[in-house]
């Protein structure tokens, strides 16, 4: 979506380019998923150092060592820096930016620390693993993942980030909800994609919506009159432009599947309205396309 949005262009156009950067693109979501389990492990290694700093001082108060100690012992962030494959990826795709950028280390750490949540947890006295787990899905929900200098940071590194942060964050919690005690090093290096024909989807659809550009816009000449123009003009139109190429050109995506994919990416990154307007005009369209026998759907997209 990304891509098309910045494609300047008809169907006579050259898109090399733009089909590199969509390539490049979906292979950054990696490096930004590992770049917040990076984060994760390196806020392990500040409370390491922080411990050790606290206990070289003669006249610490030894209570405020005690909750330093929680979160060097916490069993999913061990987990996390103690995974050699993890690590291996991290290094080899030098994705760790935290050496150099401590500083933002730093702040979500001091934010931690001084939360309620850590006040609460650190008087656990024996904490299980699932008492360790629910406290770094919360600070990361409320804490690292709400962070306007991290967002920031981000956005200078890589300006697609941005859109790609809210699907990593999504997932990178969805892991580390379902993590378990005994999950193997390699449960936190899932695949991009499920398969390659789960990539040579996002190509062809990037395709096939710029070489029938026309056609699909044409499509939706008289759907839209009860709408301004402004909210057609930007976002929604790409969306309804890429979900009509989905009914049109892939026989093998149910109709439903489409309306119900592009109504979420519009409650993500439109307005408030925008899923309302969209499901009208999808749903009309479908309408028009199922009376007049002009879909041409195939085993699963038939359902």
């Amino acid at each position: 979506m990304q891509t098309l949005f910045a494609f300047d262009g008809n169907e006579a156009s050259n898109f090399n380019s733009d089909q590199k950067f969509l390539i490049d693109s979906m292979d950054g979501m990696y490096d930004l998923y590992l770049l917040m389990m990076s984060l994760l492990i390196e806020i392990h290694k500040k409370s390491e150092d922080q411990y050790k700093k606290l206990q070289n001082r003669l006249s610490v108060d030894a209570n405020k060592i005690k909750p330093t100690k929680h979160l060097i012992d916490n069993q999913l962030l061990l987990k996390l820096s103690e995974n050699k494959a993890l690590l291996e990826t991290i290094a080899k795709r030098k994705i760790n930016l935290w050496d150099l950028d401590f500083e933002y280390v730093d702040i979500i750490y001091k934010n931690i620390v001084k939360s309620d949540l850590f006040s609460t947890y650190t008087k656990k006295q024996y904490p299980s693993f699932e008492d360790d787990k629910y406290f770094i899905v919360e600070i990361f929900k409320t804490i690292i993942a709400s962070n306007d200098k991290l967002y920031d940071y981000l956005e200078d590194k890589k300006i697609t980030w941005i859109d790609d942060l809210p699907i990593i964050n999504t997932n990178l919690l969805k892991l580390l909800k379902q993590v378990k005690s005994n999950s193997a090093d390699s449960y936190f290096l899932p695949e991009l994609y499920k398969d390659d024909d789960d990539k040579q989807f996002a190509i062809q659809l990037f395709q096939k919506t710029i070489l029938n550009k026309s056609e699909l816009s044409q499509a939706m000449v008289g759907k839209t009159t009860n709408w301004d123009s402004d909210r057609l003009a930007n976002i929604d139109s790409l969306l309804i432009t890429m979900a009509i190429c989905e009914f049109q050109r892939f026989p093998s995506i149910p109709i439903k599947v489409t309306i119900n994919e592009y109504l979420e990416i519009a409650k993500e990154y439109s307005t408030p309205k925008s899923s309302t307007f969209i499901n009208g005009v999808l749903d009309n369209l479908a309408k028009e396309y199922q009376n007049s026998g002009s879909l041409n759907k195939v085993g699963r997209g038939l359902m």
